[in-house]
Formats: C-alpha cells, sequence, structure tokens
C-alpha cells in the first residue's frame, strides 16, 4: 500500500528509524517489539499538540511565579498560538490540519461559553484574554483533539470499511453537539445517542500501519480508547487546576468516571468534523495483510 505523504522532519525521523528497524529484523521478538515501539512513537507524535498543551499546563502550575506580570492563562493562550505557528513553520502540521484545529477552537469555545454560565465547571484564576467567564486557552484544548484525529490519520495512514454514509454522521454529530447544550432544559438524550453510534459505527473497522504489517481495529474499540486517555489527560489538568468541576473548588480529586461518556460522544463530533477535510477513504480488498489474520 501507498503511504500516506509525509512532512519533511516526519521524513528524517523515519530514515533514522529505518535504519534501527533493520537491526530489529534479526529476531522474531524484537520484530514485533519494534512494531510496537512505532506503534507508540507515532501515537505520541500525533498527540504533539496536545501533549505540549498539557505539559504547559503541569509546568505552569508547578512553576508559575505569583509575581510574573502576565498571568499563567494569559501566558497559556500566548503559548498555544506559539505552538502552533511552530507546528506550521517547521512543516510537523499543514494548513489543512491548522483549519481544522481552528473549527475544533470555534466549537469547543462556544460549548466553554455556554457551560461556564451553566455552571458546568469553572477557571478559577483571573487573566486578561478571555470571553466572559471562559480564557481563550481552553479553546486550544478541543483544538489538541482536532490536531490528533486529523494527525493520526495522515500518520498511521488510516483507512476504513464499513464506514457509515456521511450524512448520518453529520446528523449523529449534530444532535450530539445540541444535546450538550439542550439537556440542561429538555430530557438528557446521551443513551440514544450511544445507541444511534453504535447502529452506525458498530460494523466499522479502521486500518492502519504501525510499521509495515496493517493492522485493524474496530471503530468503537478505537473511539473508546482515545475517550480514556482524553478522561486521563483531563484528571492532570484539573490538577493542574487548569479547570474545575464542581466538588474540585477546595482540593482535587478524580474526575468522575461519567466524563468518559460524554468524552466517547465528542470522539464521535471530533472524526465527523475531521471528515470534512480528510474524507473517509475505503480501505482496499486484500490490502490489510498481516492485519486480517
Amino acid at each position: 500500500m501507498n503511504e500516506s505523504p509525509r512532512l519533511p522532519l516526519e521524513t528524517r525521523g523515519r530514515q533514522w528509524l529505518l535504519r534501527l528497524q533493520t537491526v530489529a529484523d534479526r529476531r522474531a521478538w524484537s520484530r514485533s517489539g519494534f512494531e510496537f515501539l512505532m506503534f507508540g512513537i507515532k501515537q505520541a507524535w500525533a498527540c504533539l499538540f496536545g501533549g505540549a498543551m498539557l505539559a504547559l499546563l503541569l509546568a505552569t502550575h508547578l512553576w508559575w511565579p505569583d509575581e510574573a506580570p502576565v498571568s499563567r492563562y494569559d501566558f497559556l493562550v500566548i503559548a498555544a498560538v506559539g505552538i502552533q505557528a511552530a507546528m506550521l513553520a517547521l512543516k510537523l502540521e499543514s494548513w489543512e490540519e491548522a483549519r481544522v484545529i481552528f473549527v475544533f477552537h470555534v466549537v469547543g469555545t462556544l460549548m466553554e461559553l455556554f457551560k461556564t454560565q451553566a455552571g458546568s465547571w469553572i477557571y478559577p484564576e483571573d487573566s486578561v484574554l478571555r470571553i466572559g467567564m471562559v480564557p481563550l486557552f481552553s479553546g486550544f484544548m478541543y483544538a489538541a483533539v482536532g490536531s490528533y484525529i486529523a494527525r493520526i490519520q495522515r500518520i498511521f495512514d488510516i483507512r476504513f470499511r464499513h464506514y457509515p454514509p456521511l450524512w448520518t454522521t453529520w446528523a449523529l454529530a449534530a444532535a450530539i453537539y445540541v444535546n450538550f447544550f439542550a439537556h440542561h432544559w429538555l430530557p438528557d438524550i446521551r443513551l440514544g445517542l450511544f445507541v444511534l453510534t453504535v447502529v452506525l459505527f458498530g460494523r466499522g473497522w479502521f486500518y492502519f500501519t504501525p510499521d509495515r504489517v496493517r493492522r485493524r481495529m474496530p471503530f468503537l474499540l478505537g473511539f473508546f480508547l482515545v475517550a480514556v486517555f482524553i478522561w486521563l489527560a483531563e484528571n492532570l489538568g484539573t490538577w493542574a487546576r487548569a479547570w474545575a468541576y464542581p466538588g474540585q473548588e477546595d482540593g482535587w480529586e478524580m474526575v468522575s468516571l461519567a466524563k468518559l461518556g460524554s468524552w466517547f460522544l465528542l470522539m464521535m463530533i471530533s472524526v465527523v468534523l475531521v471528515s470534512l477535510v480528510h474524507r473517509p477513504e475505503e480501505e482496499p480488498a486484500g490490502a490489510a495483510g498481516g492485519g486480517d489474520r
């Protein structure tokens, strides 16, 4: 299978890994270990934007000086813009992927404005760069998810089988987004949305290349695993006092497992938004190699 286009720095990194691959191929166990290593490296590379933001949240929580002339939240906004600009300048991200991130930023900020007014969570520190109760860095938290979804499709050369008709996924994403707002006044229909998600994506598989062999995973399992990692990152973010849920104002406690459901549904919105610029491509028959065994 033809590999997806690589950006310059990614190409140089791949050349270095090819040399390591030659050594690993000498033993069966080391070949498997190298594939697992490549899976981890590619995942980390896809998380570049989100990982940098999470590192900044933790670092500023631990070491931000009280007498700093700029508030911590305002610094995070400036740093997020700087990270985005650097990724584009260094060709670590394409302009198409940057457009996806911008859409996520807008969608996320609108939700933040509503949810903070409704008391779903708060931002406990002062800042200048904010809209109402929402510091502008918060939109980049959603943008990090969009960056990951867009980058991982290219980095892992992801293709699909049994992807539902696009119009049905757009309808599902719209219903999920509306329910995030409407459940404050109307009955919460998230259980029905979970069922609809299973109906649409339950037969689906995505195919990816950690190293040289195509592997596959059920759609729903992949979405759930990503939701778990976002939930873990959210726990770190709230520990770092980037934001706080009710009950965390006076001291940190673990984010409720119920939030996993919200992140799972957000994954549906994420995948659909990315599909607007990266249309799902069908995995060719017989191209899955060892992944179908």
